[in-house]
C-alpha cells in the first residue's frame, strides 16, 4: 500500500481480516495520505472498468481496448497526482497565509499516481488474456472485488468496522462503475 510508504510506524496488531503481509502496519499517518489512496484507487477501478465496459460493448479489437485503458491509466494517473499536488499545496498555503515548499505536497502526489496507476490494472487485466465479450463480465468482476477490498483496508485503517466499509465502497463505487458502463 503506497501510503503505508510515508507513514510512520508507531504499533503493530494483529487483525484476522487482513493477510499476513498487511498484519502489522502503520497505525499513524496523515489523513490526506488514506484520503489520496482511497480516492485514486476508487476512482481508477470505477472509471478505467466503466470506459473500457463502454469501449469494449463496440466490438473493436481487444488490442484497441488495451491501448485505450493504457492511455487512459497513464495520463489519468498523472493528471490525480498533479492535481493532489496543486490541490494539497493550495490548501496549505491557504490556511498557513504563506507559501511553501513543493516537496511538502509531494508524497500526496505520489500516493495519489500510484494508486491510481496500479488499481487501474485491475479492470484492465482481463483484457490481455481473455475474449473481449468474457472480458467486460470478468473485468467488472474483479473490480467489484478489489472495491470490496478497498473498503475493508479503509475500515482497518480507521479502526471502524471493515465489512461495513466493504459493503459500502462496493456499493457507491459500483455504482459509479455501473453508470459508465450505461454511459
Amino acid at each position: 500500500i503506497p501510503a503505508l510508504f510515508f507513514a510512520r510506524k508507531t504499533k503493530c496488531y494483529s487483525d484476522r481480516l487482513l493477510p499476513g503481509f498487511l498484519k502489522c502496519y502503520h497505525t499513524y499517518m496523515k489523513a490526506s495520505y488514506v484520503r489520496n489512496f482511497t480516492f485514486g484507487v476508487d476512482d481508477s477501478l470505477s472509471s478505467t472498468v466503466g470506459l473500457l465496459s463502454g469501449v469494449a460493448s463496440a466490438s473493436i479489437a481487444s488490442s484497441t481496448v488495451v491501448l485505450t485503458g493504457i492511455i487512459l491509466i497513464f495520463t489519468d494517473a498523472l493528471s490525480m497526482g498533479v492535481g493532489s499536488l496543486l490541490s494539497d499545496q493550495s490548501a496549505s498555503e491557504y490556511v498557513k497565509k504563506s507559501q511553501i515548499s513543493i516537496f511538502k505536497s509531494l508524497p500526496d502526489a505520489i500516493i495519489m499516481f500510484v494508486s491510481y496507476l496500479i488499481a487501474g490494472l485491475v479492470p484492465l487485466f482481463p483484457y490481455f488474456f481473455f475474449p473481449t465479450p468474457q472480458s467486460i463480465w470478468i473485468s467488472v468482476g474483479v473490480t467489484l472485488v478489489a472495491l470490496f477490498i478497498l473498503g475493508i483496508i479503509n475500515g482497518n485503517l480507521t479502526h471502524t468496522t471493515p465489512v461495513k466499509f466493504g459493503i459500502r465502497m462496493l456499493l457507491l463505487g459500483g455504482s459509479v462503475a455501473l453508470a459508465g458502463m450505461l454511459v
